[in-house]
């Protein structure tokens, strides 16, 4: 068990390192190909794709994970059960979307350009979703080969089309391009859907009886995902909400439309993927860690859990200690070579060593959701979200332009990480 966690964690590792590559190219390109303000319109639009994103998987590729680990149940049958109550829910949201996107555009995003791409989500959104549950069912049985060679495929693809696609449409407008590259996603999901499909076993054989959803299997993943999505839900209305917030704030306060379009696409679009480049191996080694956690918490085995959840933190900030010193000391050499651009430097240094503490929230995060304790994870993602939230509206009244949202996301990582801690091990002594 000890080498298969080891080799799970490698090939995540591995696999991680070379999607974080291609994810990063492709936010370059397109930031270089649409500029700061295109780069600042897709960033408006980033949280509510996001939390349609959460909503639609509504929690069900950890609770398939998590049963498919246990390995208890008829694994095919559980599969079919969450991939119906998936979409489902996705038919409800498409039919949401339509409703709410002209609401969204204008009246809370203050910017007409977004509408066609709150529409592009709708068709997204199913894709991502098959895709996900997929990807978790091989997470479940511990093969990790599967999800890393679908995300290269589907970056690579991605890659593709944004390089050939983008110059094509931007004569058209930016709110075109932002479209397009919303709309890439279906493809690249596909794709991804394709190889994983081609990643069943050959001999694998499917009964007619195994087609037809398990009642008990939809009720226990519901009881799993409904937690899971309920606490994703609040991360996901906070981060819808972050732009919103601060658009009609800072306009009140006498700051410009551009202002914050591009102060908020350079926070958004350069310095937070780049302090957060170190998530891919926190990321890696919390899906390796999810179902040995779920399988031996569940055998009663809490010092193994304990020992394998420490290693999990200790790894995490081995690597992310040694890059948020260099995010400190010369954020304007990275900034330069991944961005080709001097904006952010101020932003990346007060912000790298508080992602530092961000590195080891997903160990503990899936760890929680590993032992069954997903409401937990939702409590305290809502006294994160809280925080952050109203720090952001108070602060944003002193006009300290993009500080209020920076001193908010530090304040509320700092409190979710302790509780998070403090949860895990209260179950572990």
């Amino acid at each position: 068990m000890k080498e298969k966690f080891i080799k799970s964690t490698i090939i995540l590792l591995i696999g991680g390192f070379l999607t974080k590559i291609l994810g990063m190219l492709i936010k370059i390109i397109m930031s270089r190909l649409i500029g700061t303000k295109g780069l600042g319109l897709y960033m408006l639009i980033l949280p509510t794709f996001s939390l349609f994103i959460g909503l639609s998987q509504f929690g069900l590729p950890t609770a398939l994970s998590k049963l498919v680990s246990e390995d208890t149940k008829n694994n095919i049958k559980l599969f079919i059960s969450c991939l119906l109550i998936s979409l489902f829910v996705n038919s409800l949201l498409i039919i949401t979307i339509f409703f709410l996107a002209p609401f969204l555009s204008t009246k809370l995003l203050h910017n007409k350009d977004t509408y066609l791409s709150i529409l592009a989500i709708a068709l997204v959104i199913p894709f991502t979703s098959i895709s996900s549950i997929c990807r978790s069912y091989f997470f479940g049985k511990e093969k990790m080969l599967p999800h890393i060679i679908s995300n290269i495929i589907e970056d690579i693809i991605r890659l593709i089309i944004m390089i050939i696609g983008i110059p094509l449409i931007l004569p058209l407008g930016l709110k075109y391009a932002v479209l397009f590259i919303i709309l890439s996603n279906i493809i690249s999901e596909i794709s991804s859907i394709v190889i994983l499909l081609l990643f069943l076993p050959k001999n694998l054989s499917i009964r007619k009886k195994d087609l037809k959803p398990s009642t008990s299997y939809i009720k226990e993943s519901l009881s799993i995902g409904i937690p899971n999505t309920t606490g994703r839900l609040i991360g996901s209305i906070g981060y819808f909400l972050e732009p919103i917030i601060l658009t009609n704030v800072l306009l009140k306060c006498g700051y410009t439309s551009n202002y914050i379009t591009n102060e908020y696409g350079i926070l958004s679009g350069y310095v937070m993927p780049l302090v957060l480049l170190p998530s891919f191996f926190t990321l890696a080694i919390s899906q390796a860690l999810l179902p040995i956690v779920s399988r031996e918490y569940s055998k009663g085995n809490l010092s193994l859990v304990k020992r394998k959840i420490k290693q999990a933190i200790y790894i995490s900030l081995l690597i992310g200690i040694p890059i948020t010193i260099s995010f400190l000391i010369i954020p304007n050499f990275f900034l330069k070579v991944i961005y080709h651009t001097n904006k952010g430097i101020s932003y990346t240094r007060i912000l790298s060593p508080i992602c530092l503490f961000q590195y080891i929230q997903s160990p503990l995060s899936n760890s929680l959701d590993a032992m069954g304790k997903s409401k937990d994870n939702f409590y305290i993602t809502s006294i994160g979200v809280i925080i952050r939230t109203v720090l952001l509206f108070i602060l944003s009244f002193l006009k300290i332009g993009l500080w209020g949202l920076i001193i908010s996301i530090s304040v509320s990582v700092l409190v979710v990480t302790y509780l998070s801690l403090k949860k895990v091990r209260s179950y572990l002594t």
